[in-house]
């Protein structure tokens, strides 16, 4: 499948104009603009139109707008000069105002460039937030207390997050009334071809660009200083731009950025303000459809009709980009993911909507060059996401449950939980349940249709049982007889036996499986010696090091996994040729594998062995530890884990593919058949 890309908030492709007229600027327009023979004309030329036209379009007026390296820049030059103003009024005996302000969701460059420039410059201002109402806007009533002591206000004009619009008509009605006289940023990186802009009719001092969130390429951007309002160049050297900003100016991204501005200008390449409205309410229905429960996290008469923001009950960030990823709709997280914890959205913690939704967070943005074959494509993608995820028992479904049973591992927070099901006999056991978990347990069971025989737990609960109470109220199960095993527990064919061990419990699957708070040479020797365990019995903790599992044999020697065995896309071909035998495994989850379509390595051995269910598979590959394992995932953070589980656990040839699919996908290999 085509990739569809909904992340144009963070960037976008560059318009085939604009990729045009850089090839022309750097093959035949490549004189430097500061030359005054012939070619350096030309190009100065070339340069004064697109500032022409970009100086209308935004409504420059007497301002001036110069060109820079991009947003980033173009804060730090907006908060520099404002600064040094203040200082100089400071110098001078001029009263100042004791306050940076910024608002609670201007991106993370804005309070990091005033708490540098203000340390630097021996300002010492306070550099405080201001906050935002539950709809993402500047709080009036605040800026109103806090204008009259504010020395520089910072304000953006759409959030990149949410897309929320602010009303910068309200702000600057407010600074007039009040007759302040701060400085006022406002980013309008996300405002460009999607706000109309008339800088020079408003009250605006600074307002930086960046070409590269509408189709012009990286490393090109404005910044527009309104006439009058004091300005100190953050490069010096030869005096381009009219001395306001040095260095030989960046032509061929100039000559691109023109061309955008010359579609912007046209009317016809980019889609109406009513089309992309009409694409949103599209995606929104799917999304919907898709996802029950789906909360948005932006109001959307006041926000940019091409993003959109939203968490899905039960489910974390992580989860939905890698299950958007398999059916290859790049979106992005609301907030910083690692493999182990999702950190939430600074945005949306300002606009105090609850903690999962501000943990749990997707935005999806498209740009107005989108067409309508690509919305609708990517609308039938997003219902087949919600399809995967009924199949795999993560959202209510009405489909008859495909029978599955093993030991599964559900992590969070450095915390495990383990679940033991049986489909014969339609039963399952709760090992050492985290209340963060439970909705994602209940699905499963539910969706199972399963019969919880057991909830127990390897020690005394850290939160003195709460989820195990929660979990029997999800599942409207009464509390008798669903505490704890009573010496054994038949599980189908299989029993569940609980041991003593101090002041903790072990549950021994027979001697394949050991589920053990902590792992320890200690806490294994009554076992061994009991002969309830073997070298090769698999250990289960109830914390999350990383390790997924371990054995006795390993817990007692102390291993370490061996050195890492990686293979990249280029090299993977001809170690499958030296390695018939290979075994590539895929340690995706089910519901990503229920989101692709087609095969991921076409004509090889593939085996599906999701990560939360690697536990139940390492011994069968132990019996062979030199026959080739290749893990791999989508980017090879879950790939990494499982080969070096594996190597810990003795087996000396557990691979991963370095980078994952993502680098698959991206060097084109021929194996790679994009899922």
């Amino acid at each position: 499948m085509k990739e569809i890309y909904l992340d144009s908030n963070a960037t976008t492709c560059v318009l085939p104009a604009a990729v045009a007229a850089a090839k022309q600027a750097m093959e035949q327009g490549y004189g430097n603009p500061s030359s005054t023979h012939a070619t350096g004309l030309q190009a100065k030329a070339m340069m004064d139109g697109v500032r022409r036209r970009a100086s209308g379009l935004l409504g420059v007026g007497d301002g001036r707008l110069m060109f820079n390296s991009g947003a980033t820049e173009g804060i730090q030059t907006a908060v520099l000069s404002a600064l040094c103003a203040l200082r100089e009024r400071r110098d001078a005996g001029k009263r100042i105002g004791s306050l940076l302000l910024y608002g609670a969701t201007e991106h993370k460059a804005v309070p990091e460039s005033l708490a540098h420039w203000n340390r630097l410059l021996g300002l010492n201002l306070e550099v405080r937030k201001l906050p935002v109402d539950a709809q993402g806007r500047h709080d009036l009533q605040a800026l109103g207390a806090l204008i009259g002591d504010a020395a520089m206000l910072c304000t953006m004009a759409a959030n990149n997050e949410t897309g929320v619009v602010s009303d910068l008509s309200a702000i600057a009605q407010l600074l007039q009334e009040r007759g302040a006289d701060a400085y006022w940023m406002v980013d309008c990186v996300q405002a460009l071809g999607k706000l109309k802009l008339n800088l020079a009719a408003t009250r605006i001092d600074y307002a930086p660009f960046s070409g590269h969130k509408l189709y012009a390429p990286k490393g090109i951007g404005m910044l527009y200083v309104r006439a009058g309002a004091p300005f100190t160049p953050l490069m010096m050297g030869g005096g381009q731009e009219a001395g306001l900003r040095s260095g030989t100016e960046n032509m061929a991204g100039i000559a691109a950025l023109g061309a955008v501005l010359a579609a912007l200008d046209d009317g016809k390449t980019f889609r109406s303000h009513a089309d992309l409205a009409a694409f949103r309410a599209q995606l929104v229905a799917s999304l919907e459809r898709a996802f029950p429960g789906i909360v948005f996290n932006m109001p959307f008469d006041l926000s940019l009709s091409t993003t959109l923001n939203f968490s899905v009950p039960g489910l974390s960030s992580k989860e939905l980009l890698d299950l958007f990823d398999a059916a290859r709709v790049r979106v992005s997280s609301g907030s910083a993911c690692s493999a182990a914890k999702a950190l939430p959205s600074y945005v949306l913690e300002a606009m105090h909507v609850p903690q999962w939704r501000a943990s749990s967070a997707i935005r999806l943005s498209f740009g107005p060059l989108i067409d309508a074959a690509t919305i609708t494509a990517a609308c039938a993608r997003i219902e087949r996401c919600g399809e995967a995820l009924r199949s795999s028992c993560l959202l209510p479904s009405a489909l008859a449950p495909s029978p599955q049973d093993g030991v599964i591992q559900l992590s969070v927070d450095g915390q495990c939980t383990w679940l033991l099901s049986d489909a014969a006999s339609a039963s399952c056991v709760v090992i050492d349940p985290v209340a963060t978990l439970v909705p994602r347990l209940a699905a499963f069971i539910r969706c199972q249709h399963l019969a919880l025989r057991a909830i127990v737990h390897t020690a005394a609960p850290a939160d003195h049982g709460v989820a195990r109470l929660a979990l029997l109220q999800e599942l409207e199960i009464e509390q008798v007889g669903h505490v704890d095993i009573d010496g054994e527990l038949a599980l189908g064919q299989q029993r569940l036996r609980r041991v003593e061990c101090g002041e903790t419990h072990v549950y021994l699957l027979g001697q394949r499986f050991a589920f053990i708070g902590a792992m320890t040479p200690g806490a294994l020797a009554p076992l061994l010696d009991a002969a309830l365990l073997t070298q090769d019995t698999v250990l289960c903790a109830s914390g999350d090091d990383g390790s997924i599992c371990a054995t006795v044999r390993t817990v007692q020697d102390g291993s370490a996994p061996a050195a890492e065995l990686q293979l990249d896309a280029a090299a993977l071909p001809a170690f499958l040729r030296q390695h018939p035998d290979a075994i590539l495994v895929d340690v995706r989850e089910a519901y990503e594998h229920a989101a692709c379509a087609g095969t991921v390595f076409e004509g090889c051995e593939v085996r599906s062995v999701p990560l939360s269910r690697l536990a139940g598979q390492v011994a069968a590959w132990l019996q062979q530890p030199q026959r080739p394992l290749v893990f791999f995932c989508r980017s090879g953070n879950r790939s990494a884990r499982a080969s070096a589980c594996l190597r810990r656990l003795g087996h000396g040839a557990a691979w991963q593919l370095n980078g994952g699919m993502a680098m698959a996908e991206a060097t084109r290999h021929p194996l790679a058949i994009a899922a």
